[in-house]
């Protein structure tokens, strides 16, 4: 019993301190009326201009800590409705036109006071890319439209203009180490630490083409040096075009086609049983990436009558071939994979599904090839019953699948022992992963400049905002402890 009195005594001095902490804070704060404000948010937007479709995002960040970093948050975003800004290659004007609801949005999204102040950037990526190679008018004539539409909305707009796959690459790089605090951290004690960690791969699945950048220590790797936040890294980053998901969908029935000999009614073993569809040849021949492929009498408005067959193993043999007619994996430079990676993009959504509807999880390359077949074998009316708030897709999921679980081992090289350090995720926290992001740090000059000595390593951080903290405590018990005793001493004193 003795020997707990004095435990008993510390814990009631620290309570008492803590107490007395928080009383003398609240004395010393002026009143209400004479609290400084709170510093302005600023705003950012950036339109992520894919090839399928158009997303607006809204970025905010506070305005006293504009040249430091992990205080970037989205605050929100709108989808536009219609096709990617490509699709209006015949249309330009309507180009512009399809982007106004969503920038209604963003004029609520951000303070009226705030509107001139916040920078409007337009990113294009692997849709826009496509159309530059057949139709570079087209393509001048559809940036212009969107431009003339940004200019009239009362922000700040810095350009639209067409992203490289390695931009693209390394900016949803970037986005993703930042937002998983890889950079640099606030840690608790109010001061940005350099973590001692590494830093993550990124996979990106758009519509038109794919990416995969990391981090690399392989000499001989083409890798791009970076200079970022305090630290130099070497990162290798390869964009596919022409194999991101809408592309290597029409790829996969542009090669079955060619294998049953252009008939117009055929069987489609990566799709479900039960399940049929009708398409004009040109929406599978109408793009740069299956153009190669058609065939000699190829007529646009011929109609293909197809139906499912549901065959896994047939659907797997059709992707297989398709990885393996492109040299470009081979011949990328790509070092072997190391370290964590996020993918992204539509990597994330076919895996959700997969796991959605097979209830499996999927940790290894053998978990994503059951859970592949296993959806392949299924009846669309199984897959409806399943899923039928995703009717749209559904016929999708067994060929991306069997591509997804190809890309990743043979294309990328990821085996039995890398996979499972893929987290595939759609978001981190409350801010979706992808490149937009990272393409605004960079154009708002949000990455900050060198200054010597500016960062700590974490190793001591916690240790010295402790020794802080308890010496912060002491020295308010002891200056409690005085101003009691002299209370007590004063003549006249309660």
């Amino acid at each position: 019993m003795a020997a707990g009195v004095p435990r008993v005594a510390l814990w009631a001095l620290l309570g008492v301190s803590v107490a007395a902490l928080a009383a003398l804070l609240l004395l010393c704060l002026p009143p209400a009326t004479q609290l400084p404000r709170p510093p302005p948010t600023k705003y950012g937007i950036v339109l992520d201009a894919g090839s399928s479709h158009t997303a607006l995002f809204v970025y905010q960040w506070p305005a006293d800590k504009e040249n430091e970093t992990g205080i970037v948050t989205q605050h929100s975003m709108c989808d536009v409705e219609g096709g990617g800004i490509s699709s209006y290659a015949h249309d330009p004007p309507a180009a512009g036109s399809s982007l106004k609801a969503c920038l209604d949005h963003a004029k609520t999204a951000v303070p009226a006071e705030r509107h001139a102040a916040t920078p409007l950037h337009l990113g294009a990526t692997a849709g826009m890319r496509l159309l530059n190679l057949t139709d570079p008018g087209a393509t001048q004539h559809v940036l212009e439209a969107v431009s003339a539409t940004l200019r009239e909305t009362p922000f700040d707009f810095r350009g639209a203009r067409i992203l490289s796959g390695e931009e693209e690459g390394l900016f949803g790089w970037v986005t993703a180490n930042y937002l998983m605090e890889n950079f640099v951290k606030y840690n608790w004690v109010g001061r940005w630490v350099r973590p001692k960690r590494g830093t993550v791969g990124a996979l990106d699945l758009g519509g038109a083409s794919t990416q995969i950048t990391f981090e690399t220590a392989d000499p001989a790797a083409p890798a791009v040096p970076l200079h970022l936040y305090g630290q130099q890294f070497r990162v290798y980053t390869h964009s596919f075009l022409c194999f991101g998901r809408d592309q290597v969908l029409k790829r996969l029935l542009a090669h079955l086609l060619k294998a049953s000999s252009f008939r117009l009614v055929l069987a489609n073993p990566c799709w479900p049983r039960g399940f049929s569809r009708s398409f004009p040849m040109d929406s599978v021949f109408g793009s740069p990436c299956t153009a190669p492929l058609r065939p000699p009498n190829y007529f646009p408005s011929a109609l293909v009558n197809m139906s499912g067959s549901g065959s896994a193993g047939q659907c797997r043999e059709q992707a297989t071939r398709l990885i393996a007619s492109e040299e470009g994996f081979a011949g990328s430079g790509q070092p072997n994979v190391s370290g964590s990676f996020i993918a992204f993009s539509a990597f994330f959504y076919t895996v959700d599904f997969l796991q959605l509807v097979s209830k499996r999880r999927v940790a290894t390359p053998g978990d994503l090839e059951a859970a592949t077949e296993e959806i392949c074998n299924m009846t669309w009316a199984q897959l409806f019953r399943a899923a039928p708030h995703m009717e749209r897709f559904l016929p999708d999921y067994c060929p991306m699948a069997n591509f997804i679980s190809l890309l990743l081992t043979q294309g990328y090289g990821f085996n039995e022992s890398t996979f499972p350090d893929i987290a595939f995720q759609k978001k981190a926290g409350e801010t979706s992963i992808g490149w937009a992001l990272g393409f605004m740090l960079n154009l708002t000059n949000m990455i900050p400049a060198e200054q010597a000595g500016a960062w700590r390593a974490t190793a001591l951080g916690p240790w010295v905002g402790l020794l802080l903290l308890l010496v912060a405590i002491l020295a308010v018990a002891a200056g409690a402890s005085a101003c009691l005793l002299r209370s007590r001493t004063t003549p006249g004193a309660l």
